[in-house]
């Protein structure tokens, strides 16, 4: 059940400490949750997000794992098919590749193979994103990969308040959840964070409903979807719009498995534009999907030809120049917009 009390304190949280805030009250309700991967421990993982959790809770129930993603998230998905809930870290959401046996092969589909007799109820959080020089084996965001896959959700969280519901209801969901965090929203000084994405949380638990979108900002002439690091940058092109007298509405994906297409498409059929902002690679990805929503429900509903703003499809760079110049920006989203009026 989703509920947030209503009379519930609240305080300020960065994206890292709303997850690890999740993790801590399940942990305490539920022993069967546990956290594996590299450096969650003593360390508190490297972007944050495990930071207090070795303290309270000892080596038994957070456990540093060495450097073989295969073995721990194998191992995480042995433990959940046996009735435990554990919650794995793949530190960069690139080294994917090393694991996918893992995490498709049995994680996504272990369910499906058992006729619904076996659950696997685990969470695999992993960080995404570009913008530190980190170069192609650090940077990417993949979301498309993994929401391309069926057998697991996908959730993407924006800020702190939304980081924190979805981990929760991660954790209680009897399905696999790929949990994917941004590194530039969590709060971490010397990753340079976006203010946004640090917001008031209640001091309770709560879930956010996996699969259910929102809208940020309400507008009536343009709607521009994204989601994580992709939200704050439609939310700064919809200001800049605004002083051309631009009304942007900003919807915020969340999920991308299960897909809230029904909310897409109501705003888009109120606005008439469409403009999907994806970090992601832009072949065969989010925005397209999204596009595809649309024509394939109600074509009439656009006023102009729908844009996207993504990153182009070449490994991402290491000079800073060039990596800037692929990623995605508040400025590319309001050219989007003049190009689509012209």
């Amino acid at each position: 059940m989703t509920a947030v009390a209503s009379n519930a304190s609240e305080k300020k949280l960065t994206i890292a400490r709303a997850m690890a805030e999740a993790t801590a009250q399940e942990m305490r309700i539920d022993e069967r949750v546990f956290v594996m991967g590299e450096d969650i421990g003593p360390l508190g993982g490297v972007f944050g997000n495990t930071r207090g959790l070795h303290d309270e809770f000892g080596p038994e129930r957070i456990r540093d794992t060495p450097i073989s993603e295969t073995a721990f998230i194998g191992a995480a998905v042995g433990a959940a098919s046996d009735g435990m809930r554990p919650i794995v870290e793949l530190m960069f959401v690139d080294f994917f590749g090393v694991c996918m046996d893992a995490i498709y092969n049995l994680m996504a589909k272990n369910t499906y193979f058992a006729g619904a007799n076996v659950k696997v109820p685990m969470v695999l959080m992993a960080s995404t994103g570009a913008g530190y020089s980190d170069a192609g084996q650090h940077s990417q965001c993949l979301y498309a990969t993994f929401a391309h896959l069926p057998g697991m959700k996908v959730v993407a969280p924006s800020n702190a308040y939304d980081a924190k519901g979805l981990m929760t209801a991660a954790i209680r969901d009897d399905n696999p959840v790929v949990y994917l965090f941004h590194k530039s929203l969590q709060g971490m000084g010397w990753l340079g964070t976006e203010k946004g994405a640090t917001v008031s949380c209640p001091t309770d638990a709560y879930e956010v409903e996996i699969g259910k979108a929102a809208t940020v900002r309400e507008g009536t002439d343009v709607t521009i979807v994204s989601l994580a690091a992709g939200v704050h940058h439609a939310l700064r092109a919809a200001d800049e719009l605004a002083g051309d007298g631009v009304s942007a509405e900003v919807v915020d994906l969340r999920s991308l498995v299960p897909l809230d297409r029904d909310h897409v498409f109501e705003s888009v059929r109120k606005t008439g534009r469409l403009i999907v902002v994806d970090e992601d690679y832009r072949s065969y990805g989010v925005t397209g999907e999204i596009i595809a929503t649309i024509a394939e429900r109600d074509v009439s509903v656009l006023k102009a030809n729908p844009r996207r703003v993504a990153f182009p499809d070449i490994p991402i760079p290491f000079t800073r120049p060039m990596e800037q110049w692929a990623l995605p920006s508040a400025e590319k989203i309001v050219n989007a917009f003049r190009e689509m009026e012209k």
